[in-house]
């Protein structure tokens, strides 16, 4: 058992592009998630509500759990919205879930608590939790099981590149030759 779980990828996500809905209590929007940097993805959340709508946009880290099917995030950001009876609002974002893609079909649900700080707002801070479920657009790369460990075709001469070249047998010095 052990060797299978070091035998799995060091990657936290299995998708680079997601795009999806977002179902929280009161609100409801579109969430879209775009991989930038290994282990790391750019969030976008439209989110409509009774009296208000916003955008926020978050940076997140993936850690994978038990291999990259299932994993949690961190991250950070911020929003801007407008509400009926307030006018134009901004603020901070932190968020912290769980995702995981489901076997043998493009779909991520996940689950995240998104606390955030208000200016402008009668509201000073907001602490919200929402679910939500992807389509995965874009998949990452597939490799074998074992290529991390082995290395897979990287280390492999390409032989129609291979020039040929001879090395020069180093001069023989003296002991007395400067």
């Amino acid at each position: 058992m052990m060797l299978a779980l070091a035998a799995t990828p060091a990657q936290a996500q299995k998708y680079r592009t997601a795009v999806g809905g977002r179902l929280g209590a009161g609100n409801y929007g579109l969430t879209i998630q775009q991989k930038i940097l290994d282990k790391t993805t750019l969030e976008g959340i439209g989110i409509v509500g009774s009296r208000e709508v916003s955008g926020t946009v978050l940076a997140e880290r993936h850690f994978g759990i038990l291999g990259p099917s299932l994993n949690y995030y961190l991250g950070a950001g911020g929003h801007l919205g407008n509400h009926k009876d307030d006018g134009v609002f901004g603020g901070f974002d932190g968020i912290i879930g769980a995702e995981y893609k489901v076997a043998f079909v493009p779909l991520v649900l996940s689950f995240d608590f998104k606390p955030s700080v208000e200016f402008n707002s009668a509201d000073w801070a907001r602490f919200p939790t929402a679910f939500s479920v992807r389509y995965v657009l874009i998949k990452e790369k597939k490799t074998g099981l074992f290529d991390k460990i082995l290395g897979g075709d990287d280390d492999k001469p390409n032989r129609k590149n291979k020039q040929k070249t001879k090395e020069k047998p180093a001069e023989r010095r003296g002991l007395f030759d400067f």
